[in-house]
Protein backbone atom coordinates (compact mmCIF):
# COMPACT_ATOMS: atom_id res chain seq x y z
CA UNK A 1 0.00 0.00 0.00
CA UNK A 2 2.68 2.36 1.16
CA UNK A 3 5.02 1.40 -1.73
CA UNK A 4 2.52 1.78 -4.36
CA UNK A 5 1.89 5.57 -3.27
CA UNK A 6 5.44 6.18 -2.69
CA UNK A 7 5.82 5.65 -6.48
CA UNK A 8 2.23 7.31 -7.68
CA UNK A 9 4.00 10.67 -5.73
CA UNK A 10 7.17 10.43 -7.32
CA UNK A 11 9.12 9.35 -4.01
CA UNK A 12 11.18 6.18 -5.70
CA UNK A 13 14.00 6.40 -3.30
CA UNK A 14 11.55 6.35 -0.09
CA UNK A 15 10.74 2.59 0.41
CA UNK A 16 8.42 1.06 3.45
CA UNK A 17 9.59 -2.10 5.04
CA UNK A 18 8.18 -4.37 7.31
CA UNK A 19 10.05 -4.86 10.85
CA UNK A 20 8.87 -7.85 12.78
CA UNK A 21 10.03 -6.75 16.90
CA UNK A 22 8.98 -8.55 19.98
CA UNK A 23 7.69 -6.36 23.33
CA UNK A 24 11.14 -6.84 25.13
CA UNK A 25 13.09 -4.96 22.05
CA UNK A 26 10.35 -2.41 21.15
CA UNK A 27 12.11 0.44 22.99
CA UNK A 28 15.52 -0.31 21.57
CA UNK A 29 14.50 -0.92 18.31
CA UNK A 30 12.46 1.77 17.63
CA UNK A 31 15.06 4.39 19.21
CA UNK A 32 17.83 3.17 16.98
CA UNK A 33 15.17 3.72 14.15
CA UNK A 34 16.03 7.43 13.04
CA UNK A 35 19.60 7.03 13.07
CA UNK A 36 19.10 4.47 10.58
CA UNK A 37 17.96 6.58 8.28
CA UNK A 38 13.65 5.92 9.01
CA UNK A 39 11.43 9.04 8.76
CA UNK A 40 8.97 7.18 10.49
CA UNK A 41 6.99 4.17 11.58
CA UNK A 42 3.77 2.61 11.94
CA UNK A 43 2.92 0.10 15.23
CA UNK A 44 0.64 -2.60 15.61
CA UNK A 45 -0.74 -4.34 18.33
CA UNK A 46 1.04 -5.21 21.23
CA UNK A 47 3.21 -2.18 20.73
CA UNK A 48 0.60 0.79 20.24
CA UNK A 49 0.91 2.05 24.16
CA UNK A 50 4.76 1.36 24.50
CA UNK A 51 5.30 3.70 21.49
CA UNK A 52 3.32 6.55 23.04
CA UNK A 53 5.58 6.17 26.35
CA UNK A 54 8.79 6.02 24.46
CA UNK A 55 7.95 9.19 22.66
CA UNK A 56 9.38 12.83 23.27
CA UNK A 57 6.45 14.51 22.05
CA UNK A 58 2.34 13.19 21.08
CA UNK A 59 -0.27 14.85 19.76
CA UNK A 60 -3.66 15.58 22.21
CA UNK A 61 -5.04 12.71 20.24
CA UNK A 62 -2.74 10.69 20.95
CA UNK A 63 -2.59 11.32 24.95
CA UNK A 64 -5.66 11.75 25.15
CA UNK A 65 -6.44 7.72 23.43
CA UNK A 66 -3.37 6.66 25.74
CA UNK A 67 -1.85 5.18 22.71
CA UNK A 68 -0.27 5.53 18.96
CA UNK A 69 -0.04 3.64 15.62
CA UNK A 70 2.14 6.56 14.13
CA UNK A 71 5.53 7.56 14.56
CA UNK A 72 7.85 10.43 13.25
CA UNK A 73 11.38 10.59 13.61
CA UNK A 74 13.10 14.14 13.26
CA UNK A 75 16.67 14.97 12.45
CA UNK A 76 17.82 15.53 15.91
CA UNK A 77 16.87 12.55 17.33
CA UNK A 78 13.91 13.31 18.72
CA UNK A 79 10.35 11.36 18.47
CA UNK A 80 6.77 12.61 17.78
CA UNK A 81 3.76 10.51 18.22
CA UNK A 82 0.23 10.78 16.81
CA UNK A 83 -2.94 8.19 16.35
CA UNK A 84 -4.50 7.82 13.06
CA UNK A 85 -6.25 5.22 14.22
CA UNK A 86 -9.03 7.01 15.50
CA UNK A 87 -9.40 9.83 12.69
CA UNK A 88 -8.94 6.74 10.12
CA UNK A 89 -11.91 5.39 11.78
CA UNK A 90 -14.34 8.47 11.26
CA UNK A 91 -12.95 8.81 7.86
CA UNK A 92 -13.56 5.26 6.56
CA UNK A 93 -17.04 5.33 7.95
CA UNK A 94 -19.92 5.68 5.57
CA UNK A 95 -22.02 7.78 8.41
CA UNK A 96 -21.74 9.86 11.11
CA UNK A 97 -21.51 8.71 14.57
CA UNK A 98 -22.69 12.16 15.87
CA UNK A 99 -25.76 11.01 18.02
CA UNK A 100 -26.00 7.35 17.89
CA UNK A 101 -24.82 4.87 20.25
CA UNK A 102 -22.07 2.75 19.63
CA UNK A 103 -20.28 -0.51 21.05
CA UNK A 104 -16.54 -1.22 20.90
CA UNK A 105 -15.78 -4.78 21.39
CA UNK A 106 -11.96 -5.15 23.06
CA UNK A 107 -9.55 -2.86 25.22
CA UNK A 108 -6.47 -2.82 23.63
CA UNK A 109 -4.69 -0.04 21.70
CA UNK A 110 -7.33 0.57 18.76
CA UNK A 111 -10.12 0.09 21.13
CA UNK A 112 -9.00 2.97 22.99
CA UNK A 113 -8.73 4.83 19.67
CA UNK A 114 -11.79 3.79 18.51
CA UNK A 115 -14.05 5.02 21.66
CA UNK A 116 -12.02 8.36 21.62
CA UNK A 117 -12.87 8.85 18.30
CA UNK A 118 -16.35 8.11 18.65
CA UNK A 119 -16.74 10.39 21.40
CA UNK A 120 -15.03 12.96 19.76
CA UNK A 121 -17.55 12.73 16.74
CA UNK A 122 -20.48 13.71 18.76
CA UNK A 123 -21.54 9.57 19.29
CA UNK A 124 -24.31 9.90 21.82
CA UNK A 125 -23.04 6.98 23.97
CA UNK A 126 -20.06 4.74 24.16
CA UNK A 127 -20.44 1.06 25.18
CA UNK A 128 -16.82 -1.13 25.70
CA UNK A 129 -17.36 -4.93 26.12
CA UNK A 130 -14.31 -6.78 26.79
CA UNK A 131 -13.71 -10.77 27.69
CA UNK A 132 -11.50 -9.66 30.90
CA UNK A 133 -14.17 -7.39 32.18
CA UNK A 134 -11.81 -5.48 34.40
CA UNK A 135 -10.01 -4.10 31.31
CA UNK A 136 -13.19 -3.05 29.50
CA UNK A 137 -13.84 -1.25 32.98
CA UNK A 138 -10.16 0.66 33.14
CA UNK A 139 -10.99 1.90 29.39
CA UNK A 140 -14.44 3.05 30.30
CA UNK A 141 -13.19 4.85 33.27
CA UNK A 142 -9.83 6.30 31.58
CA UNK A 143 -12.51 7.31 28.61
CA UNK A 144 -15.55 8.24 29.77
CA UNK A 145 -17.53 5.51 28.40
CA UNK A 146 -19.45 2.60 29.74
CA UNK A 147 -18.47 -0.88 30.49
CA UNK A 148 -20.59 -3.55 29.74
CA UNK A 149 -20.71 -7.16 30.88
CA UNK A 150 -22.16 -8.94 28.02
CA UNK A 151 -22.63 -7.12 24.56
CA UNK A 152 -25.81 -4.72 24.22
CA UNK A 153 -27.73 -3.22 21.29
CA UNK A 154 -26.49 -0.11 19.71
CA UNK A 155 -26.30 1.57 16.31
CA UNK A 156 -22.99 0.76 16.02
CA UNK A 157 -21.14 -1.90 16.37
CA UNK A 158 -17.29 -1.92 16.26
CA UNK A 159 -15.09 -4.62 16.50
CA UNK A 160 -11.86 -4.37 18.06
CA UNK A 161 -10.54 -7.88 18.84
CA UNK A 162 -8.67 -10.22 16.67
CA UNK A 163 -11.35 -12.58 16.77
CA UNK A 164 -11.89 -13.66 13.00
CA UNK A 165 -8.19 -12.98 11.52
CA UNK A 166 -7.14 -15.94 10.58
CA UNK A 167 -9.60 -18.45 8.16
CA UNK A 168 -8.54 -21.41 9.75
CA UNK A 169 -8.23 -20.76 13.22
CA UNK A 170 -11.37 -22.53 14.26
CA UNK A 171 -13.10 -18.87 14.89
CA UNK A 172 -15.41 -18.72 11.90
CA UNK A 173 -19.17 -18.65 11.98
CA UNK A 174 -21.19 -19.31 15.34
CA UNK A 175 -17.64 -19.85 17.32
CA UNK A 176 -16.24 -15.93 16.17
CA UNK A 177 -19.31 -14.66 17.05
CA UNK A 178 -19.27 -16.87 20.34
CA UNK A 179 -15.87 -15.22 21.29
CA UNK A 180 -17.03 -11.76 20.43
CA UNK A 181 -20.22 -12.11 23.60
CA UNK A 182 -22.47 -12.15 20.41
CA UNK A 183 -25.57 -14.15 18.38
CA UNK A 184 -26.55 -14.30 14.63
CA UNK A 185 -29.81 -12.43 16.22
CA UNK A 186 -28.05 -9.56 18.35
CA UNK A 187 -25.62 -8.43 15.32
CA UNK A 188 -28.74 -7.90 13.49
CA UNK A 189 -30.12 -5.42 16.21
CA UNK A 190 -27.07 -3.22 15.29
CA UNK A 191 -27.53 -0.78 11.86
CA UNK A 192 -24.21 -0.04 11.24
CA UNK A 193 -20.75 -2.81 12.01
CA UNK A 194 -17.36 -2.22 11.45
CA UNK A 195 -14.87 -4.90 11.96
CA UNK A 196 -11.30 -3.78 12.20
CA UNK A 197 -10.16 -6.87 10.87
CA UNK A 198 -8.62 -7.28 7.37
CA UNK A 199 -8.18 -10.69 5.75
CA UNK A 200 -8.40 -12.42 2.54
CA UNK A 201 -12.25 -12.69 2.77
CA UNK A 202 -15.11 -11.58 4.80
CA UNK A 203 -14.48 -11.99 8.58
CA UNK A 204 -17.62 -13.96 10.13
CA UNK A 205 -18.72 -10.54 11.81
CA UNK A 206 -18.92 -9.30 8.61
CA UNK A 207 -20.66 -12.44 7.25
CA UNK A 208 -22.85 -12.16 9.93
CA UNK A 209 -24.17 -8.58 9.47
CA UNK A 210 -24.43 -9.21 5.82
CA UNK A 211 -26.91 -12.20 6.27
CA UNK A 212 -28.90 -9.91 8.50
CA UNK A 213 -28.93 -7.21 6.15
CA UNK A 214 -26.67 -4.90 8.24
CA UNK A 215 -24.64 -2.27 6.80
CA UNK A 216 -20.97 -3.20 7.62
CA UNK A 217 -17.54 -1.34 6.72
CA UNK A 218 -14.50 -4.04 6.37
CA UNK A 219 -10.87 -3.34 8.47
CA UNK A 220 -8.93 -3.08 5.28
CA UNK A 221 -11.49 0.23 4.40
CA UNK A 222 -10.05 2.00 7.65
CA UNK A 223 -5.88 0.61 6.95
CA UNK A 224 -6.25 2.30 3.95
CA UNK A 225 -7.61 6.04 5.97
CA UNK A 226 -5.25 5.63 8.85
CA UNK A 227 -2.50 4.56 6.47
CA UNK A 228 -2.72 7.84 3.97
CA UNK A 229 -2.72 10.07 7.21
CA UNK A 230 0.55 8.35 8.17
CA UNK A 231 1.67 8.64 4.83
CA UNK A 232 1.11 12.78 4.61
CA UNK A 233 2.43 13.17 7.75
CA UNK A 234 6.01 11.44 6.56
CA UNK A 235 6.14 12.63 3.46
CA UNK A 236 4.14 16.15 3.27
CA UNK A 237 2.49 15.31 0.53
CA UNK A 238 -1.18 14.56 -0.52
CA UNK A 239 -1.82 10.91 0.05
CA UNK A 240 -3.16 9.05 -3.17
CA UNK A 241 -5.81 7.09 -1.88
CA UNK A 242 -7.20 5.10 -4.68
CA UNK A 243 -3.77 3.84 -5.43
CA UNK A 244 -3.67 2.85 -1.71
CA UNK A 245 -7.00 1.45 -1.62
CA UNK A 246 -6.28 -0.41 -4.93
CA UNK A 247 -3.09 -1.96 -3.71
CA UNK A 248 -4.29 -2.71 -0.57
CA UNK A 249 -7.05 -5.10 -1.96
CA UNK A 250 -4.72 -6.77 -4.29
CA UNK A 251 -1.95 -7.77 -1.65
CA UNK A 252 -1.99 -10.72 0.57
CA UNK A 253 -3.66 -9.88 4.26
CA UNK A 254 0.32 -10.40 5.75
CA UNK A 255 1.78 -7.51 3.12
CA UNK A 256 -0.85 -5.22 3.63
CA UNK A 257 1.23 -2.04 4.88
Amino acid sequence: MHTAALAAVGLADWSYQRLPVPPELFTQTTRALGGAGFTGANVTIPHKEAALALADSASAAARAIGAANTLSFAADGTIAAENTDAPGLIAAMERSPKGLSALVLGAGGSARAAVWALRDAGAREVSIWNRTAARARELAGALDARALTAPEPADVLVNCTAVGLLATDGQDGLGALNQLGLTLDLVGRYSYVVDLVYRDGPTPLLLAARERGVPALDGLAVLVAQGALSFELWTGREAPRDVMRTAARAAPAGERH
